[in-house]
């Protein structure tokens, strides 16, 4: 199901599976001159060029805004699975995560070139890149699990999801250090499990620490993904049996 998802996203086109790549390196190329020819960001983070440390933090962004949003709407748009014939409903979130991690891991493996290339070979770190991904499907599985039978009963909330997307994505820290801030601010950022995501993946391809060495941050990440596994729970067992009726 995850195979025919990835096939019925990029059928009707010329290109493709073309555009899996496209699209996100467009975006990148955007954000890059926004950010270093308008904003003028450049300059070294971390010992790194600013755009190594940028794509490294939109790359995992595709496939989180992509949850959010299409995840959000999964059960919607395979309503005739829904509807039409007896089919385990629980498993349409997980199989359409499925489809849009395989993207994001041949990005994964771009940004990876794109290191070696630029003159920063692999380290030891790029072993918790796994983890970090794992960690990543399994928080937005939850997301879509918990999201998509309320979207599917009222298209409201696809909406209201949909208007949150792009300030989640400017107050994550994804083109902004996360770490340099500090007061209230910082302390809130350390409860957004966006900002803990892509400082992970950074830290990863960076070299610059383990997870297990800001046991703090790792223990709120988790909490939040166990609220997120009940709460998905609770909304698909609370609502499935609606579900069929409204669609």
């Amino acid at each position: 199901m995850a195979k025919n998802d990835l096939v019925k996203t990029y059928s009707g086109s010329a290109l493709g599976w073309a555009w899996a790549v496209i699209r996100p390196v467009v975006t990148i190329l955007i954000y890059w001159f926004a950010m270093s020819v308008g904003f003028k960001k450049n300059g070294l983070v971390y010992g790194h060029p600013y755009f190594l440390w940028l794509i490294t933090g939109l790359v995992p962004w595709f496939y989180m805004s992509d949850m959010l949003t299409q995840g959000t709407d999964c059960m919607r748009k395979y309503r005739y699975l829904i509807t039409k014939m007896r089919y385990p409903v629980s498993t349409i979130p997980t199989f359409v995560s499925m489809s849009k991690m395989v993207i994001s891991l041949i990005l994964m493996v771009v940004v990876a070139i794109l290191y070696w290339v630029m003159g920063f070979a692999p380290t030891v770190y790029y072993v918790q890149i796994l983890f970090y991904i794992l960690l990543t499907f399994l928080f937005f599985t939850f997301w879509a699990l918990f999201a998509a039978p309320i979207s599917a009963i009222s298209q409201d909330f696809s909406n209201l999801v949909r208007s949150f997307v792009f300030a989640v994505l400017w107050c994550s820290g994804i083109f902004w250090d996360a770490t340099e801030v500090g007061g209230v601010i910082g302390k809130v950022l350390k409860f957004n499990p966006v900002t803990y995501l892509v400082t992970g993946y950074r830290a990863s391809f960076m070299g610059q620490y383990w997870f297990f060495e800001r046991p703090q941050e790792f223990g709120i990440f988790m909490a939040e993904l166990f609220v997120m596994l009940l709460l998905g729970l609770w909304s698909y067992k609370r609502l499935r049996r609606e579900i069929p009726d409204v669609l």
